[in-house]
């Protein structure tokens, strides 16, 4: 199963902190998903074994919706005064969880650990 536009450039900002490396095309992202220059508010929360393992929200749609989540999930994973900065180990079993607040409604979407995502689809090649 694919990962969503929104959850990758989640996973991506992580990955570019624990990577010591910017890999984000901005502008190509842009132009491809017009709507990550909406203004839009997001909240970006990290579990790990189903516990909470770190969170941001915005306070209001100052950003980009493209700024938005990568400041949130850089924030999430590394800052949040709750937890210690997240692993390399921890990022890749943990589920990112990106809520929108949207003028139409609280938008939610969800996604699974890579290591889950990886034995999975090992297991399918397989059978």
């Amino acid at each position: 199963m694919s990962r969503s536009v929104l959850l990758q450039l989640a996973r991506e900002s992580i990955q570019e902190v624990l990577e010591l490396q910017r890999t984000i095309d901005k502008a190509t992202l842009l132009n491809e998903h017009p709507l990550l220059n909406e203004k839009i508010a997001t909240t970006l929360n990290i579990y790990l074994d189903k516990e909470l393992r770190g969170s941001y929200t915005s306070p209001a749609a100052q950003k980009s919706l493209l700024e938005d989540i990568i400041y949130n999930a850089k924030v999430a994973a590394f800052e949040d005064k709750n937890f210690t900065p997240l692993t390399t180990s921890e990022y890749l079993s943990c589920e990112i969880e990106l809520i929108l607040n949207t003028p139409d409604g609280v938008m939610s979407q969800r996604d699974e650990p890579i290591l889950k995502n990886s034995m999975v689809e090992s297991e399918q090649k397989r059978t």
